[in-house]
């Protein structure tokens, strides 16, 4: 990362995933805050945020994105000074915060970012006001607030908006069952980390490809023997094609190109086939990985945060960097099985540290994995600075961590996006 002297040591970002009626990833809104900050010091934080843009070279924020555009709150301050003027017009779409009153002076405004090619969301809508009807003509997205509005009340203000060539955002989904009751009423996108959320379904059974990977991670943990292995790899021809395609990509750190199932699990040893095959779990039915996926984005992107925290904590502890990866990465098999996390360690083993991380964030282990739930939403700053001072951990240490992870899972998603016939 470029020099950032100049960034203030206590400042952290989140991403929060954004998704489309099919439910891929198609932005993210990117959340800045100052270490201890607090949610109801919204003005204040969205102010900060122009420090922030004025930097965003510095950051990397094409690392950060990953290629999808970015939601960002602005409030007068950001709109009406030139900051603003270093964002890609092209990559970002400005949310204009609730609090924002809809002046002549800020309507000239908006309407000259809008002629160098800004787009507008207004943020936090949950009445038609005087200043939502001020800015409309204005903005592409409104955002609805499922919080702020009473779910008898939202057909009548999602009609109100409907038909009127706007993008209907509801944020703060928190449930499938939300997800499910704003898809029906017609919204183009959704916020929030309902997808992460396990959906506990009585007698729920898991799916063959998955228990042949399950059976793998057991073999692995078992210390079973190459040839055992490689059997176990061949009965499901989804999870073998795909291993060798993500072992041959540069994320993997493979040196040569690997041609065969026998090659690829003696080439990688087992720490990197037990993380390969981790991913995979999360591939689509008939084995297709897909890194659009949010589940498997947050997944990944967890399982390299804890990766590069416990080699911060340890360095030269390649085993420790590895059982971080499989804590972080196991941490949504929950939500992926529908099944509570208790019933998925029925169906696997794992050491008693990844167990006591997994079910209830005890030890060093699950101190790193609350320190990576609390980075993905950072309402509570003084929770994830509190965290961050008990593991030892500095949150300029953190930034470069998350900016170091959300790079691999960038190149991650760019190299499974090749065709399959590389594998073959």
């Amino acid at each position: 990362m470029a020099n950032d002297a100049t960034i203030s040591d206590d400042f952290f970002l989140a991403r929060q995933p954004i998704l489309g009626r099919d439910q891929c990833l198609v932005a993210y809104e990117l959340l800045f805050r100052t270490a201890g900050a607090c949610e109801a010091n919204v003005t204040d934080q969205a102010s900060a945020t122009a420090a922030v843009i004025s930097h965003a070279s510095q950051l990397g924020m094409e690392v950060v994105l990953g290629g999808r555009l970015a939601f960002l709150n602005v409030d007068e301050v950001v709109l009406m000074s030139d900051f603003v003027r270093f964002l890609p017009h092209d990559g970002v779409i400005l949310e204009i915060l609730e609090t924002v009153r809809a002046t002549p002076e800020l309507i000239a405004r908006v309407e000259e970012l809008r002629e160098l090619g800004f787009k507008f969301a207004l943020d936090d809508v949950i009445a038609d006001s005087d200043d939502v009807s001020k800015l409309f003509d204005l903005a592409e997205v409104i955002k609805i607030d499922l919080k702020g509005v009473d779910r008898a009340r939202l057909p009548a203000l999602v009609r109100k908006f409907s038909g009127r060539k706007k993008k209907l955002l509801a944020e703060k989904v928190e449930t499938v069952e939300e997800f499910e009751a704003c898809l029906a009423l017609g919204f183009d996108y959704f916020q929030g980390f309902y997808f992460a959320r396990p959906t506990i379904m009585s007698g729920k059974k898991i799916a063959p490809t998955e228990l042949v990977i399950l059976r793998l991670l057991d073999l692995i943990n078992s210390d079973a023997d190459d040839g055992e292995i490689e059997m176990a790899v061949k009965r499901d021809a989804s999870v073998g094609l795909n291993l060798l395609r993500l072992v041959n990509t540069p994320a993997a750190g493979s040196a040569g190109h690997i041609d065969s199932l026998g090659e690829a699990i003696n080439k990688l040893g087992r720490d990197r086939l037990q993380r390969w095959l981790q991913i995979l779990l999360y591939s689509k039915p008939g084995g297709q990985v897909e890194l659009n996926s949010p589940l498997l984005q947050m997944a990944t992107t967890r399982g390299k945060l804890m990766e590069l925290m416990a080699q911060q904590l340890h360095p030269g502890m390649r085993a420790h960097a590895d059982t971080g990866f499989t804590v972080g990465i196991m941490s949504l098999m929950d939500a992926l099985f529908s099944m509570s996390m208790q019933d998925v360690l029925e169906t696997v083993e794992v050491p008693d540290d990844v167990r006591a991380a997994l079910l209830a964030r005890e030890g060093e282990l699950g101190e790193m994995l609350r320190v990576v739930e609390l980075l993905e939403n950072p309402s509570e700053g003084q929770a994830l600075t509190k965290a961050l001072k008990k593991l030892g951990i500095s949150v300029r240490q953190v930034r470069e961590i998350e900016l170091r992870a959300f790079e691999w899972v960038n190149e991650l998603a760019h190299d499974t996006e090749m065709p399959k016939t590389r594998a073959a």
